[in-house]
């Protein structure tokens, strides 16, 4: 959206007296767009039992320690993409009260609860999905394909034949498309977008804090409750780190 109302203002410049429906045309499309993607809701109270969740794509110039500083905590759950090599013995070393797991395809989680990992499983074209459980919740770590000669319904078909949980889930990850895509559906028939009723701010996430598109997203099931969702925006990516805290 923002791009379309750059170039409806950019057109403008050209059309002389008729440049004013442009610049009209603009002003609604920037209502509209700040109506869908801008988000404000009050303060809420943070329990102790609550899960603290985030996601955050690296850039492959960042690891666990560097996202620790960047979010200046240590949230329950952590999964990292596109993450430059970290050690896991150093890491546990370091934090021998924590847990880590490293996959084959550039994806790292990180929990204060141990991991049990279900299934690990690449598409064809290398969209990636890991089932865990953790803290007593199913976890969906997705990194989905951003190559422009691969078909967007090929990965979702083989996306949406593993993402079976519909309770206790949490889906979460670099998706490759924006939040409007139909291709999230069926998705959103059986989950809530994490920053619909509880973020502030602007939803998107890429890039480099330009808010363009939301395709860094958490999916919630429908009987865990969303207390506060954050976007923290950093120069150390070209993608946002997000958060959410859920009430189990």
């Amino acid at each position: 959206m923002p791009v379309i109302i750059f170039i409806v203002l950019a057109l403008s410049v050209f059309l002389g007296k008729k440049g004013k429906y442009n610049i009209i045309l603009a002003g609604l499309l920037f209502v509209i767009w700040i109506g869908r993607s801008y988000s404000f809701s009050f303060e809420k109270p943070i329990l102790k039992s609550d899960l603290e969740v985030v996601f955050w794509n690296a850039y492959r110039k960042n690891n666990f320690e560097k996202a620790f500083i960047e979010y200046e905590s240590i949230p329950d759950v952590l999964v990292l993409t596109e993450s430059n090599e970290s050690n896991i013995a150093s890491l546990q070393l370091k934090y021998p009260d924590f847990h880590f797991y490293k996959s084959e395809r550039e994806i790292w989680i990180f929990s204060k609860m141990p991991i049990d990992i279900i299934k690990e499983e690449t598409s064809n074209y290398n969209s990636t999905v890991i089932i865990f459980k953790t803290h007593g919740i199913n976890f969906y770590a997705v990194d989905m394909v951003g190559s422009a000669d691969v078909p967007r319904s090929w990965e979702y078909q083989f996306f949406n034949s593993i993402s079976k949980n519909k309770e206790k889930a949490i889906i979460l990850g670099d998706f490759n498309i924006p939040v409007e895509s139909l291709f999230l559906n069926d998705l959103k028939k059986e989950y809530n977008f994490y920053f619909t009723s509880n973020g502030n701010g602007f939803r998107e996430t890429w890039f480099w804090n330009i808010p363009l598109l939301s395709i860094d997203q958490i999916w919630v099931s429908k009987d865990l409750q969303i207390v506060t969702s954050e976007i923290i925006r950093t120069f150390k990516s070209d993608h946002a780190m997000i958060k959410t805290v859920v009430r189990r």
